[in-house]
């Protein structure tokens, strides 16, 4: 299960990075959100634990820090901050803000997308090395 969660969250990662380049910022911070949140439950699972039916797995991860490679818990609190962010966004990234009138096109800037896809990559990339591994 945390190889599939790890190679989904791989392909998702590309899917962000396309949304970006195809100026579809919405798109590239919700995927961003949805390979973020993969990765963190492959690496739950990685560690046989269950994790919350919840988008935000930050306080799980948090309860496994002494079980996670050095590599990862340096980068805790940076994983915690953009899982819990981008779990409050996920909504509105694919929906927009419907109660303002404000469409999921015009609810996200470039920089923001590009700035979201920044900080997520490497954090998905180290999450889905370590639950890749045997």
């Amino acid at each position: 299960m945390a190889k599939d969660y790890a190679e989904r969250a791989s392909w998702v990662i590309k899917e962000a990075e396309g949304a970006l380049a195809a100026a579809n910022y919405a798109i590239c911070v919700r995927r961003s959100q949805e390979a973020l949140e993969l990765s963190a439950k492959a690496a739950l699972r990685r560690l046989a634990i269950e994790y919350p039916r919840e988008h935000d797995v930050s306080e799980a991860l948090e309860a496994a820090a002494d079980r996670l490679p050095d590599d990862v818990r340096r980068q805790l609190e940076e994983i915690k901050a953009l899982s819990a962010e981008l779990a409050r966004i996920r909504g509105p990234a694919l929906y927009g803000y419907e109660a303002e009138g404000v469409p999921a096109s015009e609810a996200f800037t470039r920089d923001y997308a590009a700035r979201t896809l920044d900080r997520v990559k490497p954090i998905v990339n180290l999450l889905v090395r370590f639950a890749s591994e045997s």
